[in-house]
């Protein structure tokens, strides 16, 4: 696991810095510069591009995943990266095609409470192929284990593009005309920089060279990427609530959940690092039929995952109200509490048992998936159509979170029962128990201690920073003492031995 805890620590330090560029452009630039229907409106078009691109993919990310090893020679790897490039071209001109013929279809369905999407939606194929390729590159960057620029790329430059864009509407250097298109550009201007960083490594290849697979493999290769299509889109199919919410409830409520969204969306940023690097391994220890070493890297990850998430989410949750004293227009944001909570537990359960996915694709009965993909569509699309109209925002929440449920306790119980791989440990159990103290630990400060601070920003800051920073030094002597995980442990002793 040397090369995963190098890689994830990096890729999750890329991952961190972005959060602090977003968190400040979230809730001090974009809700002081936008309205909550401009918020809504750039949410929407950024999630159904990703929804289009999903589709778009054919399934060549995840098969770029699962059958590199076939290609991997060291250096150009055969050409992979040119089929993964030629394939999800042709999904994106199949998707536009869809969009262009069904145009009005789509915009009616917004029309009465979301006037702004047909006024935009001729946008909406280019950041579709934007947010393809940089999926694309993105996965040739992971089987090169190669994920920290690409993390940058994504979480770090994409955000300042955005920013600059907010920045320029919001000072009214620009009208909101070409916001819209500087902000659909940004996505654009970060596939030309991944495009750059994967050809300096010089290991990728437009010339594609099949011999390594074989023609029954190369069979293989094309049903496994049409199946994966239903797959990709299935696992982006959370990003349905927003696209619920702006046809249904309208933009500005859009905005609210946008904005709760962001908050909760923290909770699963470390493990797309670890995700993204472990996802090769399995892939390769799958090949060869090593389900003992497949469960205990679904463990270990799994264990990482959940500790992270765990205690993001728990020091969101203690001080969101002191986040919406503080950020511009907060009280308009306040609505989406809640959304933050339920959403932030969907994402614990998703970053946690998402290695269970990862699993069971890349073995021989990945076929079995589509069974698990149809409850997670069906569940996301009926609960959104039924939850948003009875809850508003709460209800798209809650629509991810049951989706989540019903699809991982399906998935797990076959792939523990079919190949003897579980994700869980009791350590799980013992992180639970330290995140529950946290919080019961923060409700008692929140009534002794906090009536002491007065009141304005600096108090609300400064009861909110002594709060986090002692409960976040209590926690981690509580997993350290227990010894919950030997790389954590490890990275904590070199961490004090350092500083003797």
């Amino acid at each position: 696991m040397g090369i995963v805890a190098r890689q994830s620590i990096k890729g999750s330090l890329a991952n961190y810095i972005g959060v602090a560029i977003g968190f400040a452009t979230t809730f001090f630039v974009l809700t002081d510069c936008l309205s909550s229907e401009e918020i809504g409106l750039t949410r929407v078009l950024v999630d159904a591009a990703t929804l289009f691109a999903a589709l778009a993919q054919l399934g060549t990310n995840s098969t770029i995943i699962r059958y590199f090893p076939y290609f991997n020679d060291g250096k150009r790897n055969h050409g992979i990266f040119g089929l993964s490039v030629l394939f999800p071209l042709v999904g994106f001109l199949l998707v536009t095609i869809v969009l262009l013929l069904f145009r009005g279809e789509i915009t009616g369905l917004y029309a009465e409470r979301s006037p702004l999407i047909k006024d935009y939606f001729h946008l909406l194929p280019p950041l579709t192929l934007f947010v393809l390729y940089i999926t694309v590159c993105e996965s040739n960057a992971n089987v090169l284990m190669r994920i920290t620029v690409p993390k940058l790329i994504r979480e770090v430059g994409i955000r300042v593009f955005n920013l600059v864009c907010y920045l320029l509407y919001g000072n009214g250097l620009i009208g909101f005309d070409l916001f819209v298109v500087l902000f659909t550009a940004s996505y654009g201007v970060a596939l030309l920089l991944n495009l750059c960083y994967l050809v300096s490594l010089k290991r990728v290849s437009f010339k594609m060279d099949l011999t390594p697979v074989g023609r029954h493999t190369l069979t293989e290769m094309i049903r496994y990427s049409l199946f994966m299509t239903i797959v990709v889109l299935a696992n982006n199919s959370q990003l349905l609530g927003s696209l619920f919410i702006g046809a249904k409830e309208g933009l500005a409520l859009t905005g609210v959940y946008t904005i709760a969204f962001f908050i909760a969306n923290v909770v699963e940023v470390p493990g797309r690092s670890l995700s993204a690097i472990s996802r090769p391994l399995v892939a390769t220890a799958a090949k060869d039929n090593d389900w003992a070493e497949v469960s205990a890297i679904a463990r270990n990850v799994s264990l990482h995952q959940f500790m992270v998430s765990v205690f993001i989410l728990v020091f969101i949750w203690i001080n969101l109200d002191a986040l919406f004293d503080i950020i511009p227009n907060g009280d308009g944001y306040r609505d989406g509490k809640w959304v933050v909570l339920i959403l932030g537990i969907a994402k614990i359960i998703n970053s946690t048992l998402s290695i269970g996915t990862d699993v069971l694709n890349y073995s021989k009965h990945y076929r079995i998936s589509i069974v698990f993909v149809l409850i997670l569509s069906v569940s996301i699309v009926v609960l959104n159509y039924w939850l948003v109209g009875a809850w508003s925002i709460n209800g798209a929440a809650a629509a991810t979170l049951f989706a989540y449920l019903l699809y991982y306790a399906g998935l797990l119980l076959y792939i523990g029962l079919k190949l003897k791989v579980s994700p869980f440990s009791l350590a799980q159990l013992k992180v639970a128990a330290t995140g529950a103290g946290v919080v019961a630990a923060a409700m008692l400060w929140s009534h002794i201690v906090t009536p002491h601070f007065h009141e304005g920003m600096a108090a609300t800051l400064a009861d909110a920073t002594v709060k986090t920073l002692l409960l976040a030094i209590a926690a981690t002597t509580i997993l350290y003492k227990l010894k919950i995980s030997p790389h954590v442990n490890a990275i904590i002793d070199k961490a004090i031995h350092r500083h003797k």
